[in-house]
């Protein structure tokens, strides 16, 4: 419970922040909610999943450092996330590895329709790591989906699945805010909807069955 509050008190400190528009406040306290998560997540049963998970969430930390540095450091921040879906991707391959044709098409049809969207704006040089980027979090999704209805532990496949949704949702906000229709809202809706889904993912690794000898 400890770790969820010092999450809690980051976000709350990071939203006044924004609010206020001290960018040194929130460059100190962004990392605070994601740093909390891995604290937390120290605590689920030791597995590969949980590994991977983790992994994840150090890129994601990596992350949130890159995007909030004064300066455009958007591609290195483009790029720890991308180690972080693959990461998450292989958690979840790591406990499902049935095809699950439905997810993987409303997944590909996600990206399909927000790729469209983002490069029909112009992406200037961002094209090819936007597109890769793009590819990578559609399959997190969709190997998110996938573990529904499986033998997955159902909280599980319900909490990550949750999360991926989030975290898909988020990105999108981004792209929109920075390359097609910036609005004063969006700061807010991405951290928001960015912290719901990391969180979701990293309470699906308590959700997991203890190992069996």
């Amino acid at each position: 419970m400890g770790w969820l509050i010092l999450a809690l008190m980051g976000a709350v400190t990071f939203l006044y922040g924004l609010s206020v528009h001290a960018a040194l406040l929130c460059l100190l306290v962004k990392p605070m909610p994601v740093l909390a998560l891995l604290g937390w997540l120290h605590d689920a049963p030791p597995s590969d999943y949980r590994r991977w998970i983790s992994l994840g969430l150090i890129f994601s930390l990596i992350g949130d450092v890159l995007l909030a540095w004064p300066g455009d450091l958007f591609v290195f921040g483009l790029g720890a996330f991308l180690v972080a879906h693959l990461a998450y991707l292989k958690a979840y391959l790591s406990d499902c590895r049935h095809l699950a044709l439905l997810p993987l098409i409303l997944a590909l049809s996600v990206g399909a329709v927000l790729l469209g969207i983002l490069i029909s704006n112009g992406l200037g040089p961002l094209l090819i790591p936007v597109i890769v980027y793009g590819l990578a979090i559609s399959a997190m999704l969709w190997r998110a989906l996938a573990r529904l209805g499986t033998e997955v532990p159902k909280r599980s496949a319900l909490l990550a699945a949750a999360g991926a949704v989030a975290f898909v949702f988020s990105d999108s906000v981004i792209g929109i805010n920075r390359f097609v229709m910036p609005f004063h809202a969006a700061p807010y809706v991405i951290i928001l909807s960015y912290w719901l889904g990391q969180w979701g993912i990293a309470a699906s690794a308590f959700s997991k069955k203890m190992p069996t000898d």
